[in-house]
């Protein structure tokens, strides 16, 4: 199953990767980009047009098109909100065939659902987005902490959450932790200076007993280096492959407890993965995504701290059986001692698997966005298994 080309088989895919037109508004610094922009090209693009930036994620070759409309989850969410929150007015075709355009001041709603649900509403054809000064100083880091023993790996995980849940942690503060079967790496950006960085005491609070990189940076495109990214793709290959997705968030209120991080490295350890080709995210958000009402956007998770996301893949063939149980293990391991995670699911992150999915995508948002759908396509011509659905 893949949603991303319409979640059943038989569906018609609009390729919208040459929509990649750019310009910029010098007197307001708002941009306008099309829909087939990779990431990685914005970034290029917004700094030389006035050494200009915004909030999006790590994945240099996902395009704007879809990365926009779901989220937008990044580095910089957490002082400037969420890729989407960047977005002043679109251009969209509708399932009636007319093109419109919405912003704050026309097709109110419209602009509502494109901010986290565009692909059920509609096509975007062009952005508007206001942009931010690019930060000229931040300090990159990284920590690999090879740990033996369940015990190890599960106090490394409460110490980080610990830090995390702070409450007067700086949005300058960027951080995740990445589980892998061998390792797990500390990695992240703080915006600002080495000295500021350093009243962080991060070495002291995560030792290691490998040597970590700490990296000054003062280029905007060197701080958005995809080193993440590149580790990643170390494991699984950067060909399209087969992989299957799950993802919970938990809020300042909703923290996992010490007793379900142990028996989640426990099923780790005891547990057959059938695949070498997995991994899993903790990447704190919150900050400014945090600062905005729940139904400001269809995007419904404003009270997420940090989203909890595991991967696999087989670049082989399908995911076996044993993968998906190992899969759905880990999660419910978490989910059963923190039900109101299960409540949260990152669209950017489906699970065609999911019971219910739209629900835990939108959550307290999706009656208006049924409602909506009965009024802008009430023939669901933008169809999706886990799509908006025209409400009863």
């Amino acid at each position: 199953m893949a949603l991303g080309l319409g979640g059943q088989n038989g569906a018609i895919v609009v390729d919208m990767k040459h929509f990649s037109q750019f310009s910029m508004d010098e007197s307001t610094f708002v941009a306008t980009i099309g829909p087939g922009t990779t990431l990685g090209d914005l970034d290029t693009e917004l700094y030389n047009a006035g050494g200009r930036a915004m909030a999006h994620g790590i994945c240099p070759t996902i395009r704007t098109g879809g990365h926009l409309t779901v989220g937008g989850l990044g580095p910089t969410a957490r002082q400037w909100g969420l890729a989407l929150d960047h977005i002043e007015e679109v251009e969209v075709v509708l399932a009636n065939s007319s093109i419109v355009r919405a912003s704050n001041t026309q097709n109110q709603d419209i602009l509502f659902a494109v901010k986290g649900a565009a692909a059920s509403f509609g096509i975007v054809t062009e952005f508007k987005v206001r942009t931010q000064e690019a930060p000229g100083l931040a300090v990159q880091y990284s920590f690999t902490f090879n740990l033996g023993s369940p015990a190890q790996k599960a106090k490394l995980v409460k110490d980080w959450q610990a830090f995390i849940a702070q409450e007067n942690l700086s949005w300058k503060f960027y951080s995740n932790l990445v589980i892998f079967d061998g390792q797990i790496i500390l990695e992240g950006i703080f915006f600002g200076s080495k000295e500021e960085y350093d009243e962080l005491d991060l070495e002291k609070r995560f030792p290691t007993s490998e040597p970590g990189t700490v990296l000054v940076l003062t280029d905007w495109l060197g701080m958005i280096g995809h080193a993440l990214e590149d580790t990643i793709l170390k494991l699984v290959g950067d060909t399209p492959t087969w992989f299957y997705a799950k993802s919970l968030g938990f809020t300042p209120d909703t923290l996992i407890p010490d007793s379900a991080i142990d028996d989640f490295f426990d099923y780790i350890h005891k547990t057959n993965a059938g695949t070498l080709a997995w991994f899993v995210t903790l990447s704190l958000e919150g900050g400014a995504i945090n600062s905005v009402s729940e139904d400001a956007t269809a995007y419904g998770h404003r009270d997420v701290l940090f989203w909890f996301q595991v991967f696999v893949v087989n670049p082989l063939g399908p995911i076996s059986q044993t993968t998906y149980d190992f899969t759905n293990g880990l999660y419910d391991v978490l989910a059963q001692a923190v039900p109101e995670s299960a409540g949260h699911a990152y669209l950017g992150c489906p699970d065609p698997k999911m019971p219910d999915a739209q629900r835990a995508y939108w959550r307290s948002n999706l009656p208006r966005l049924e409602d909506l759908k009965g009024d802008l396509d009430p023939k669901d011509t933008f169809h999706n298994p886990q799509g908006v659905q025209v409400g009863p």
